[in-house]
């Protein structure tokens, strides 16, 4: 991106990683799946965006996930939830950008830790919105749930994500 010429090849993934995600963030809206904590979800869509991240890089995992988060909202939830996820969503994609520099770090770790701090962002507003620290206590279970899901998601991103590679370099 930063100013590039964007070629449709490139734009079509996009454009697929984006629709993958919005798929997955519906099905995930059917799963009658509770927690027994507000909010705490399977982060299906967040294949999507690991994917984009290893695939095609940060710039392009800001996009996929900035879109997915809008449109899943004004599709699936509300404004709140627009605001939530993309909190837990940026903080998420930070980090892990960050995480990924390191070459020991592997996938799954980098996944794990972008799940943990999916939710550490989303606590984050729900202190600010309720003006009270005292739902920090959450926190234990926010991260069990955010290493839990990171690791589904990591897991499935390092069977997935080679095989999406060759099928991308062969076209």
């Amino acid at each position: 991106m930063n100013g590039k010429r964007i070629s449709a090849k490139t734009m079509a993934i996009m454009a697929m990683m984006i629709a993958l995600a919005l798929v997955f963030s519906y099905v995930e809206s059917l799963i009658p799946i509770n927690f027994g904590i507000p909010g705490v979800k399977l982060g299906l869509a967040n294949l999507a965006i690991v994917a984009t991240l290893y695939l095609m890089g940060s710039e392009y995992a800001l996009v996929v996930s900035v879109i997915r988060i809008i449109l899943s909202g004004f599709l699936f939830g509300n404004m709140v939830a627009i605001i939530y996820s993309l909190a837990g969503g940026l903080l998420s994609l930070a980090v892990m950008v960050l995480i990924k520099k390191w070459d020991r770090v592997s996938m799954v770790t980098v996944s794990v830790i972008g799940g943990i701090c999916h939710n550490i962002g989303q606590l984050i507003v729900a202190i600010l919105v309720v003006e009270s620290i005292k739902i920090a206590f959450y926190l234990p279970v926010l991260l069990i749930a955010g290493f839990l899901t990171g690791l589904l998601i990591g897991v499935a991103s390092k069977l997935i994500i080679p095989r999406v590679k060759k099928v991308i370099q062969k076209n």
